[in-house]
Formats: structure tokens, sequence, C-alpha cells
């Protein structure tokens, strides 16, 4: 009589060779999921900084890049500076002694962002004896120009007529977190910002200061120069002089030069003595 050994049937060993193995089975899943694993990797390591952070002249350096600083000039200037969240508490007596007047403190963005160091930025700019004001970093493809202007004004941009300042301006730049031009045409995006200007002058009396740099300007709105005639022009430019100038305007009012100045590393420069600067406080 046949003697029957453990493994010796041909059926049970097909069975067992059936069975799921752990080890080989986690293995295999995982090789598996390696592929589609590592692009998401990289995407979340390269991808978009997270909603807020951006700040004025965010963009200029990829895009524009760094190519001298200024030379001194016949024309007087006033040196100023732009600050944000990012940068925490601001030593403003240092920049005070260095030679600052000015300085324009980030507010919002969009209308899902409030700098929590907007009140020691904005406050201890003043306090010091500076001229300040607040700028908006806009975000065209989240809500209309309107509604961030009034969200704008609503926390820390509105304006008063205290002789220290400056009218909000609008920093429309290159979209950190996505397509360049926020996904809009150039008449759309001429519409936009001409939505923003309105509702900021219906709520403060001020035209706003329009910040923005020539190249992203030409891409995104056209090269459009109907603002010209109301609206300050604040140039972004990382070289020896502003370069060309967006259409319509003949003058630069405020150029941001560097972004790697001392102790706050965005300074710029006010087309004129401090009287001037004044005068804009002032409207």
């Amino acid at each position: 009589m046949p003697v029957h050994r453990p493994g010796s049937d041909r059926s049970d060993r097909s069975d067992r060779s059936l069975r799921p193995r752990p080890l080989a089975v986690l293995v295999t899943a995982l090789l598996a999921a390696l592929p589609l694993a590592l692009p998401l990797t990289s995407a979340h390591a390269a991808g978009a900084p997270s909603r807020g952070s951006a700040h004025m002249g965010m963009g200029v350096l990829a895009h524009d890049g760094r190519d001298g600083t200024p030379t001194s000039g016949d024309v007087t200037q006033t040196e100023g500076v732009d600050v944000s969240g990012y940068q925490g508490n601001v030593a403003w007596s240092t920049l005070w002694n260095s030679g600052v007047r000015w300085a324009y403190t980030k507010a919002t963005e969009g209308t899902y962002y409030t700098n929590p160091y907007f009140a020691q930025q904005y406050n201890g700019s003043y306090n010091i004896g500076m001229i300040r004001g607040a700028y908006h970093f806009a975000t065209p493809d989240t809500t209309s120009g309107a509604t961030q202007a009034s969200y704008f004004v609503g926390h820390g941009g509105g304006w008063s007529r205290d002789g220290k300042t400056l009218p909000g301006a609008l920093d429309i730049e290159w979209n950190p977190y996505g397509a360049e031009c926020y996904g809009k045409t150039a008449s759309q995006m001429v519409s936009w910002i001409a939505d923003f200007l309105n509702t900021y002058k219906s709520l403060t009396g001020r035209d706003a200061v329009i910040y923005t740099a020539t190249s992203w300007w030409s891409d995104c709105t056209g090269n459009y120069g109907g603002f010209a005639a109301n609206n300050p022009l604040w140039i972004a430019r990382y070289a020896s002089d502003p370069g060309t100038l967006p259409a319509g305007w003949s003058y630069y009012t405020m150029w941001q030069y560097t972004s790697s100045g001392p102790t706050v590393g965005d300074h710029d420069k006010f087309n004129g003595a401090l009287d001037r600067v004044q005068a804009l406080a002032n409207g």
C-alpha cells in the first residue's frame, strides 16, 4: 500500500503554489506602486508654495534675473523697504538709522490671508517716524477685483490724511501658485485690475499704486497703458536702472531695485526727495 507523504501529491503542491506569500506580495505591490509614487513626490517637492506666502517681487529673480544695483544719479531719491509676514518682527530702528524713510507692509492676499505680523510692521514703521502704506497681493484667479479691494480695505489697506499714510498698493505680478497670468486673457486681466482700482478708490478716495514688472505687464495685460494717468507706478527690476517702463508711464514713482538689501532684503527707491513721499501721502 503506497504511503502518502506530505507534499508528495501534485495537486497539493499546485494548491500551495497559488497561495499568497506575504513577503512576495508586499514587494510586488511596492514595486508596482513606485513609478506612480515618484512623480507625485517630485511634484510635491517642486510644487507651488502655500497660499498666503506670496510677497512683492517673489517672481522677479526667476523671470527677470538680477543685473547690478543702482548707480547714484542727479535725481534725489528716498530709500524705502517693503515687508511681509515671512520677515516676522522687523527691526525698524535699524532701518531708520540706515536711512530708510518709507515702508510698505503686506496686509492681505486674495480674500483668504491677512499678515499675522501686520500690526508690528505697519505700526512699527509709523512709530519710528516713517511714512508707511499697505499692499495687497492680487490673486485674480480666486475672486473678483472688487471683492479683493474690499477685503484689502477692511484688513489694513485703508487710507487717512494724516501725512504719514501712503495710498494702498496693488501687487500684481507672476502667479506663484500656477499659470503666470492666472488663467486670464489680457483683456480679462485689465478688467480685473480696473475692478480692483475703481473699488479701492470708491472706498478710500485715493488712487491705488500699481506694483508690477514690465515683462509681466506686457505678457499678461498686453502692455495696457490706460492706468498711467491716475495710478502711480511702482516698478520691479533688480538692475542698475529701472529699464523700460510699462506703456503709458513716462516715469516711475517707486522702484524695487533689490531683494538682498541689509536688514530687510526688499529695498526700494522713491523717485524724489522726502517731501515728494509726503506729497503722495497727503494726496
